[in-house]
């Protein structure tokens, strides 16, 4: 059973994709909550939001066009202590097929490294190669404070500048 509910919907803008809820998430019930995780003021700085949402309004992104998920639905905690049998792949491509975002971001290298199949070394920062049916898969900077070190607000910006042109011909809200 997941420990956070998928906030998917069809035309969305954008999906961002964590790897798997943290403990303090866990207790929350809420994507992001742990104090000094900078996904939340990061979606607010870079104009993603018009505000700075707090972890328990996380289905209120939806009124931006935006939706949640993660990688391992099952797993509670670091990324390295991810078990790989609880991470489904498959299911992850199927439910963005389904709903087929514009664009979906991985908060971490480590979250596409497992959705991606391929070795964090080996993937930048920004858009990627591959897709997932029309989904274009963009990498981030982890927002963990356990990251701190590789923490970069530009490749936040560069997604919020993509989203921004995307609604521009559109002519979307956002």
């Amino acid at each position: 059973m997941p420990i956070l509910p998928d906030v998917l919907e069809p035309g969305l803008d954008l999906v961002l994709c964590g790897t798997a809820a943290g403990r303090k998430s866990a207790e929350a019930q809420a994507y992001y909550a742990k104090p000094g995780n900078r996904f939340w003021p990061a979606l607010h700085e870079v104009g993603l939001t018009p505000r700075r949402l707090q972890p328990r309004e996380y289905r209120e992104l939806l009124r931006w066009r935006i939706g949640l998920t993660d990688v391992a639905k099952e797993h509670i905690g670091q990324d390295a202590d991810i078990d790989p049998t609880l991470v489904d792949v498959a299911a992850l491509h199927a439910r963005i097929r389904a709903v087929s975002p514009a664009i979906m971001a991985f908060t971490s290298k480590n979250a596409a490294s497992f959705a991606l199949g391929r070795a964090t070394a080996r993937i930048a920062y920004g858009f990627q190669g591959e897709t997932i049916g029309p989904t274009r898969l963009f990498v981030l900077t982890s927002p963990s404070g356990a990251a701190g070190s590789n923490w970069s607000i530009e490749p936040w910006r560069t997604l919020a500048a993509a989203v921004a042109e995307l609604r521009a011909s559109r002519g979307s809200r956002g």
